[in-house]
């Protein structure tokens, strides 16, 4: 079997395989979500905080908890030292 064939091969095989979740998760619509209430009283008990939106920089993590100068806390012109750091928008403050 040719180096093409075997690559085509698995390609269909991916692609149906990414099909089938597809159908999947369209057969389900909704019936394995968590309901609000409960979700909340999970929250309360076990003490959750905010939303942990990266893993990276303590700043990224949240960004409602950060100030606005802890991206530069090495040096004022440092460059940025993690990517998740280019996804962020600036805080609405430093926009206006």
């Amino acid at each position: 079997m040719k180096r093409s064939n075997t690559f085509f091969v698995c390609l269909l095989l991916l692609l149906t395989g990414f099909m089938a979740s597809l159908v999947d998760v369209a057969s389900e619509s909704g019936q394995g979500l968590p309901q609000a209430p409960e979700s909340a009283e999970l929250v309360s008990r076990l003490g959750l905080t905010d939303l942990s939106l990266f893993t990276e920089a303590r700043y990224t993590r949240h960004p409602s908890q950060a100030d606005i100068h802890s991206a530069f806390q090495d040096h004022p012109v440092a460059l940025e030292h993690f990517p998740t750091g280019s996804l962020l928008q600036p805080p609405m403050g430093l926009l206006r």
